[in-house]
């Protein structure tokens, strides 16, 4: 899969500088640092595994804070659909670890909150320095 083909589906995606275990590790770092809940750390090539299927490292968490969704939801519960939010790390067939995540504006612009532009945009903000910060090759996670 070629990562720039995301970008049309209103994803984005961003190459890390790390393995997948450590770039999930930076990224739960940098959530626990924003007081941001972890709510599940699926790893999609573990249970693959188990049932004797081989896949490349493939994680997807799933995190969020309620201040910041719930105004979303009080404006069209159904963008609880594609909340909270969420990061996929993955690693392609070369071996490179990639975020990918769905932009918010475009959770925003599918659920039709029209009324909560700020809280969309300090989503956005926030999520595109987390995935940022952990994706980085500095020596180590830093609170964006």
């Amino acid at each position: 899969m070629d990562p720039n083909d995301l970008a049309d589906a209103g994803l984005v995606t961003l190459a890390s500088a790390h393995d997948s275990t450590e770039t999930v590790n930076r990224l739960k770092t940098l959530l626990k640092q924003k007081s941001i809940d972890v709510f599940c750390d699926i790893d999609h090539a573990a249970s693959a595994r188990k049932v004797g299927l081989n896949l490349r490292p493939t994680r997807l968490l799933i995190f969020g804070n309620p201040q910041a969704g719930t105004p979303l939801m009080q404006s069209r519960q159904t963008i609880g659909l594609d909340l909270p939010l969420r990061v996929l790390v993955w690693e392609d067939a070369a071996g490179k670890v990639w975020l990918t995540y769905y932009r918010p504006e475009l959770l925003a612009q599918r659920h039709r909150v029209l009324d909560r532009d700020e809280a969309v945009k300090a989503l956005g903000t926030g999520l595109a320095a987390l995935t940022r910060a952990a994706a980085a090759p500095d020596g180590g996670a830093k609170s964006p």
